[in-house]
Order: structure tokens, then C-alpha cells, then sequence
């Protein structure tokens, strides 16, 4: 049987717990710099770009990337998700998924 892949959908509180794997973080950016940009997602994360990047200040992104040991996010995917999020609904889906974590993700 194929080794099954997960990716987790997190927010800041849970970088410690996966670094070194690819999650799925979703939130605002708050600032763009060179090839890094910092997002709020329940907490400041900072993330660095890849070239296929284009964040905008104040837009919601969903990022697929890889956790470093310095818990910064190595964007392997980036989608901006316009201005108008639901961020309570984000952050509840989060919540579900480490609820019942057998459910979405192996650790």
C-alpha cells in the first residue's frame, strides 16, 4: 500500500508541532519584503516566497508549504483569497482537524 500523504491545515499556535511537513496555513498578510512576507494567522508566521509568489497586504492567502526548524514556512503554493474571508470559519476548521485528527492527518 502507497504511503498516504497528508497536509494538515494549521495556524501559528501549531508550527512547533510540524516542522519538518507540509501543512496548509491560511491567513492575512500583513507585510510583503523582498522574498519573505509576514501573514496573521492567529499569530504573526513568516514565510518565504518562491517566484510564483504574488501576495498583497491585506488580502487572505492560503499557503501550502513546508515547516522549518526556525518555524518559518517555505511556500511551496500560494493562492490569494481576495479581502473577503470568513477567518472564524477558517480558524474553526482548523480546530475540527486536530479535534479529530485521525480523521484529516498521521503524525
Amino acid at each position: 500500500m502507497a504511503e498516504q500523504i497528508s497536509t494538515p491545515r494549521i495556524t501559528s499556535q501549531y508550527l512547533d508541532a510540524f516542522t519538518g511537513k507540509t501543512v496548509i496555513i491560511t491567513g492575512k498578510v500583513t507585510q510583503t519584503r523582498g522574498d519573505t512576507a509576514l501573514i496573521d494567522s492567529e499569530g504573526v508566521v513568516t514565510v518565504l516566497l518562491n517566484r510564483d509568489s504574488h501576495l498583497k497586504p491585506g488580502n487572505a492567502v492560503e499557503i501550502v508549504g513546508k515547516v522549518n526548524q526556525d518555524l518559518t514556512v517555505k511556500v511551496l503554493m500560494a493562492t490569494d483569497m481576495g479581502t473577503n474571508l470568513d477567518y472564524a470559519a477558517v480558524n474553526a476548521v482548523v480546530d475540527a482537524t486536530h479535534r479529530y485528527k485521525e480523521i484529516f492527518y498521521t503524525e
